[in-house]
């Protein structure tokens, strides 16, 4: 059996992704698994670190209200889960934020938990100015895995421009 790595979607509690496992849970954002072997994956979740610095150029910005990171968290089967963390703070060279979305898999934490991020654990970060999304490589991934009448209802649902 195959390990998976859980990604956890923020905004998106409604759809179905071709490409992926999905658990749906109520008033939680859906859950897609993803192989850990995912190529694509990867490349997202390493592009997200190789642009880090866009995401601390926004930080300090108070006009943008929506700054997020996504962290992955050890799982006991050796796979993981990523979840987004909000309200983030930069101190130090290290980030910190309050859990978003209720873990599945981990237990040590729940939802309103302020993290400590260990950075080599950052899978993703995003944020959203004027509506447009920036980052979000693997929200970003995970949408063109959609069939395009779940692409058309994430966009309506999500409020998000996604270029």
């Amino acid at each position: 059996m195959k390990t998976k790595i859980l990604i956890t979607f923020i905004l998106l509690s409604f759809i179905s992704c071709k490409d992926s496992d999905k658990i749906e849970r109520e008033n939680q954002p859906t859950i897609y698994s993803v192989e850990n072997d995912d190529k694509e994956m990867s490349e997202a979740i390493e592009k997200a670190n190789q642009t880090l610095t866009d995401f601390n150029a926004v930080l300090s910005n108070p006009k943008i209200d929506v700054k997020s990171l996504k962290v992955k968290f050890e799982t006991s089967d050796g796979g993981g889960e990523h979840i987004w963390l909000t309200d983030i703070e930069y101190k130090n060279g290290r980030y910190s934020g309050i859990l978003d979305n209720e873990p599945e898999y981990i237990t040590e934490y729940k939802v309103g938990d302020k993290i400590e991020v260990d950075n080599s654990k950052i899978s993703d970060w995003m944020y959203i100015e004027n509506g447009k999304l920036f980052g979000g490589y693997t929200i970003k991934l995970l949408r063109t895995r959609m069939t395009e009448a779940e692409r058309e209802q994430f966009d309506r649902e999500s409020g998000m421009q996604i270029d």
